[in-house]
């Protein structure tokens, strides 16, 4: 006896609490049900945050030379109180220690001593301490070149420091004005405005159990080239007895057809089928719950703008699946264009799915038997439709009719009301 079953939730009870509000006050068409996490007693460690950040600690690492090997890449990946830190502290030792070359030569030849003697021949001119030599430091590196202080051409020494200096600021210009640009024009920032759902559902598409995450772009410019890729990260135990923790399985949301490639200038809904290679072929309803695992979505694409990559991550552990609810329409119909409704960007409703495990439901296919689903929402809208038809009745017919309020017509994720000029 196979345990597939389409699953109503509390149809009755909630087709009776309509027809009291039908009987009681005005009638309100509507199949939408928003649906809201419910908060958990013990927190669930993730691998992915929702907001993308991974929660992996680096430790006991012993090869620290490695990071200063790709000096450049560990100065950008720095947080920016430590990047801000290094770019002035760089800087800084570099005017004071060519300061302090520029005071030596200086005391050396003698400089300091004849500060006031008109006749001598100093290396840099107007050099009378170590502040001077520091200043005029400053203004070699940045090529200020204020024009009080100069270097004449009865120092050879300091012609000498004088190129090292330059080249040597060119370098640390390059360096540090480089690493501070890509710190800034980081893609980082453009990910937030890319929204991932709050939940993923599990509810059957074209026959097939599906499980279905939306995704959404908050900017007018769009991603290029976007994809998206999705992984179950779930600890597993081989035949042999190894213990592989936080194993990761990829999830086929498209690959194969092509679906994976994101026209992104809407929201859409990647669905991923559970097939003989799905990991989620064998999962019914009752083993979802006992589950634990988590599967990290992760967006990627060229922004369009500057045309470097961006990437956005998020996840959903096992009691962010719903199972038996679909994604409300987000796109509405109006005036010559689309428009993007995002109050109900992360919003389900419940829609009649079978408990049972898209392995079962094969086979039950391959026997010939099938499952009649009918959907909640009709029998709500039938059942509403009696009680108007019938108050409409006695209270005369016609002014009965004029209090329907109409339909949604759902057309994939477009809706629109649309009054039905007959009534």
């Amino acid at each position: 006896m196979s345990n597939c079953k389409p699953m109503h939730q509390d149809v009755e009870n909630r087709i009776n609490k309509m027809h009291k509000q039908v009987r009681d006050g005005p009638v309100v068409s509507t199949n939408r049900t928003i649906v809201r996490a419910e908060p958990e007693n013990r927190r669930r460690q993730r691998y992915v945050e929702k907001d993308g950040k991974c929660n992996v600690h680096h430790g006991n690492v012993r090869e620290t030379y490695r990071y200063f090997t790709d000096i450049f890449t560990t100065l950008v990946d720095l947080k920016w109180r430590f990047n801000l830190l290094v770019f002035t502290m760089v800087y800084t030792t570099t005017w004071i220690f060519f300061g302090f070359i520029w005071w030596l030569i200086a005391y050396i030849r003698g400089d300091l001593e004849h500060t006031d003697d008109d006749t001598w021949t100093p290396c840099v001119d107007k050099l009378n301490g170590f502040v001077s030599a520091f200043l005029f430091s400053i203004e070699t590196e940045t090529t200020i070149g204020y024009g009080y202080r100069v270097i004449t051409d009865k120092c050879p020494e300091g012609i000498v420091l004088l190129l090292v200096q330059a080249i040597l600021g060119s370098i640390v210009n390059a360096f540090m004005v480089g690493c501070m640009f890509v710190k800034i024009s980081q893609p980082k920032k453009r990910a937030e405005t890319l929204m991932f759902s709050n939940m993923a559902v599990i509810s059957v598409r074209d026959g097939k159990l599906c499980l279905m995450f939306r995704v959404g772009d908050l900017r007018n410019s769009h991603i290029v080239e976007a994809s998206i890729r999705a992984k179950l990260i779930k600890s597993k135990q081989t035949k042999e007895g190894e213990f592989i923790p936080l194993n990761q399985t990829d999830i086929n949301v498209g690959f194969d057809t092509g679906d994976d490639r994101l026209f992104l200038v809407s929201p859409l809904i990647i669905c991923h089928e559970f097939n003989a290679q799905s990991p989620f072929w064998e999962i019914s309803k009752d083993q979802l719950g006992k589950e634990e695992f988590e599967i990290v979505v992760i967006l990627e694409g060229m922004v369009e703008a500057t045309g470097m990559t961006c990437q956005a991550r998020s996840s959903y552990v096992e009691s962010e699946v719903l199972w038996g609810h679909r994604f409300m329409p987000v796109l509405t119909l109006e005036e010559g264009f689309y428009e993007v409704d995002y109050d109900t960007f992360h919003n389900t409703d419940e829609t009649p799915t079978p408990t049972c495990s898209a392995k079962e439901l094969a086979e039950l296919a391959s026997k010939g038997e099938t499952l009649q689903l009918t959907t909640i929402s009709n029998q709500l809208n039938q059942s509403l439709t009696n009680e108007v038809m019938e108050g409409g009745v006695e209270g005369g017919g016609r002014e009965g009719k004029e209090t329907e309020h109409g339909q949604v017509l759902t057309n994939g994720d477009v809706n629109k009301t649309k009054l039905d000029s007959s009534l």
